[in-house]
């Protein structure tokens, strides 16, 4: 059985812990739902990396068997291996992957800066410029995860670093990323995510494809200009009845960028901007400082019987948790944006590698707990 999660001076060099013979993990730097970072040395190499532990405290030993925590970490191991074939210079580069105590760890490189949830907390929204850059360089690196058949699922200012020096940006943590062909490390009856960055299609239990790390992007691309997500509100249930039913209402601040955040924020998967046009939107805005041109607004359509069922399921989220939402009825509200023409990708925009970085930051860009799902537990700040 896996005990509690090890602390400085519990084994190892002074004051740090040294796992596989090797990394001295020295200053946590990150937590979240799926675990913490620490800024670590690699004692052979002589480098600085990151160094991600998979805790197994206490309420997973008593709720699972020795045999069910065997097999989330196999789960995990062979789902860290699978992104570390991930070669993109917007990608976080995975050098390890090594076990210590029976507990999983993925050594990554370091980015010297922290994400941009932080970056928006400590001094407020970027300009339309900044977030298409950003934007921009996350679609080619989803580009090439979902070539790769990996897909992300927890799209979030707080996964996307920016090293200090270069401006470099990197989505991290892949603790969630479901990869064809294997296992997940979430179990059949669980939804694990980030709500206001979560596609409908998720939410309402229709599957997840390409197209839903997509959906997160263009909330992201909202925050990023905003502050705040448009999905934001006071409640769980009013964070899935905005997703799935009301009406988007882009930011004002996002004018510039209208035609990629409707486009991305379609709710219908099918009729959503894809990610080579989204991304050729976005550096010709860079490009030419002019928007991509008039943005379509999408009718919301709402039916009586839709906004009456709505109603029911949020209100019977509280109560029963992931029933509720695998209920919430398909496709209700979806937009009218057309679907996008085929037109160049162009190819991601180089940057020099460094070593620096955070983690997933757990407080999200308003400097408060976001919150996140895990229904097989409970509702989660990450």
């Amino acid at each position: 059985m896996m005990g509690r999660m090890a602390t400085h001076g519990d084994q190892g060099d002074g004051n740090f812990r040294v796992i596989a013979g090797r990394y001295r993990l020295e200053d946590r730097i990150g937590r979240g739902g799926m675990g913490v970072v620490w800024r670590a040395t690699d004692q052979l190499l002589g480098r600085r990396v990151a160094v991600k532990e998979f805790p197994f405290d206490e309420t997973d030993s008593g709720s699972l068997s020795p045999a069910d925590l065997r097999r989330r970490r196999e789960r995990t191991l062979r789902e860290a291996r699978a992104v570390a074939r991930l070669r993109h210079p917007h990608i976080i580069v995975v050098h390890d992957v090594v076990e210590h105590a029976e507990r999983p760890y993925i050594v990554m490189e370091l980015i010297e800066g922290g994400s941009l949830a932080d970056r928006i907390s400590a001094y407020g929204p970027v300009d339309a410029a900044e977030a298409a850059r950003i934007g921009a360089d996350l679609l080619s690196a989803l580009r090439t995860a979902h070539a790769a058949g990996v897909l992300h699922r927890d799209i979030k200012p707080a996964n996307v670093l920016i090293d200090n020096a270069t401006g470099r940006v990197v989505l991290t943590d892949f603790g969630i990323a479901q990869v064809a062909g294997a296992s997940t490390l979430t179990e059949t009856g669980t939804f694990v995510g980030s709500p206001e960055y979560t596609a409908p299609e998720r939410m309402s239990g229709a599957g997840t494809g390409p197209a839903s790390d997509l959906w997160s992007v263009g909330a992201l691309l909202c925050t990023a200009v905003s502050g705040e997500s448009p999905f934001r509100r006071d409640s769980l249930g009013g964070i899935l009845h905005a997703v799935v039913f009301d009406e988007i209402r882009p930011p004002p601040e996002a004018v510039l960028l209208l035609p990629v955040v409707r486009g991305l924020l379609e709710r219908d998967p099918l009729r959503r901007l894809d990610a080579d046009r989204a991304e050729w939107l976005l550096r010709d805005f860079l490009a030419t400082g002019r928007s991509p041109g008039p943005a379509p607004v999408p009718s919301v359509w709402r039916s009586p019987r839709g906004v009456l069922v709505s109603g029911v399921l949020i209100a019977a989220v509280a109560v029963t948790g992931v029933s509720a939402v695998a209920l919430l009825v398909n496709g209700e509200g979806g937009g009218n944006v057309p679907a996008p023409s085929p037109s160049p990708s162009s190819s991601s925009s180089s940057s020099s590698s460094s070593s620096g970085a955070g983690a997933g930051s757990s407080v999200s860009p308003s400097g408060t707990p976001s919150p996140s799902l895990s229904f097989r537990t409970s509702i989660n700040g990450r």
